[in-house]
This record gives C-alpha cells, sequence and structure tokens, in this order.
C-alpha cells in the first residue's frame, strides 16, 4: 500500500471496520507481512499459504518482542515451521528472515492485520496449538521473559480466546515464566 494511502486512511478502515464489512478482499486489505512472507509459498493452495504466513510472522512477533531474535528462538521458529508447516528447512530459514524483518520494520503496523487474518483462518486447536508455539518460542532459552508473556497474551486476546485456555495452555510453561522465578 502507498504511504499516502496509509495516512488517507480512516481510523475505522485502519481496523477493519468500515462500511461494507462484507466486500472483497482488496490489497490494501492485506498487510505487507503477509504478503512477502505468501510469496515464498507460491507452491502451496494460497489458503494454506496464508495462515502459514500469519502463523510464522505471530512466531517472529514473540521472538522480537524484546527487540531482538536470539539463536535459540531462531532455531525453535524453524524446527516448528519445518515440523508444523511441513516445510524445507531452506524454506522456513528464509520464512523466517522475512517474518523478522517485517516485524522490526512494520510490527507496530502490521500485528493487528495479522492477528487478524490468522484469527480468521485458523480453528480454535490452531489457535491453541500457536499458543503453545508462541510459549515455546518464548522459553527456547529457558526463560519466558515477561515482554513475551505479555505479547502472548495480547495475542490470545487478539485471537479471541477465552482466558481458561490462556492460562492452560500458560501453565504448561509455568517453569519457565521469568515473573514466577524466584529470584535468589
Amino acid at each position: 500500500m502507498p504511504p499516502e494511502r496509509k495516512i488517507n486512511m480512516s481510523i475505522l478502515e485502519m481496523f477493519g471496520l468500515a462500511p461494507g464489512k462484507g466486500r472483497k478482499r482488496s490489497a490494501s486489505d492485506e498487510s505487507e507481512s503477509l504478503r512477502k512472507i505468501s510469496r515464498q509459498l507460491e507452491d502451496m493452495d494460497p489458503e494454506e499459504a496464508r495462515y502459514l504466513s500469519a502463523f510464522a510472522y505471530l512466531l517472529g512477533r514473540v521472538a522480537y518482542a524484546d527487540r531482538e531474535v536470539s539463536p535459540e528462538e531462531a532455531e525453535m521458529m524453524e524446527k516448528i515451521l519445518i515440523e508444523r508447516g511441513r516445510l524445507t528447512a531452506q524454506q522456513a530459514v528464509l520464512i523466517i528472515e522475512i517474518a523478522r524483518q517485517q516485524n522490526r520494520l512494520l510490527g507496530h503496523i502490521d500485528n493487528f492485520l495479522v492477528t487478524r487474518e490468522f484469527n480468521r483462518l485458523a480453528s480454535l486447536e490452531q489457535k491453541k496449538d500457536l499458543l503453545a508455539c508462541l510459549y515455546a518460542i518464548g522459553a527456547s532459552d529457558h526463560s519466558v521473559s515477561n515482554l513475551e508473556d505479555n505479547e502472548i497474551r495480547m495475542i490470545a486476546g487478539e485471537l479471541l480466546l477465552e482466558h481458561s485456555d490462556f492460562i492452560a495452555i500458560r501453565s504448561e510453561f509455568r517453569d519457565y515464566l521469568d515473573i514466577l522465578k524466584h529470584k535468589e
């Protein structure tokens, strides 16, 4: 989307609440992040590519919560995308790099748009699975920071997950949560 389009966009349009909600999706409705990542998955079914693109972006969103992506987080992201997304190692590395760059450059703009798209595409079980993956990213260095935990909590809310679902998944990672660790 050209920069002048963003400036002229109303607040309702930014959040997808403009009149004509039932209208067809246009290129301006998509986030730049999803378009870039999806291009790397051209051989897949378009809906599956969009799902995986949003999934990868959200993994990167948590990894980048503290404004850096550690080698452990990148390795965990790659492992998750290979196992769950059935991607090759080369595709996973490329998609992770794009997701990292897009989170760094456009995260403040695309976070809501990408999460809204994932919410549209994913089933309840897929959303819960994503949440567990997000905590796995945070715990990859043996510690889920408060920044990562808060980002995951925000994503769970944006995905309209029940608080009980969030708590159930979070409790699986309780030993890694900085906020619950005893400071000596």
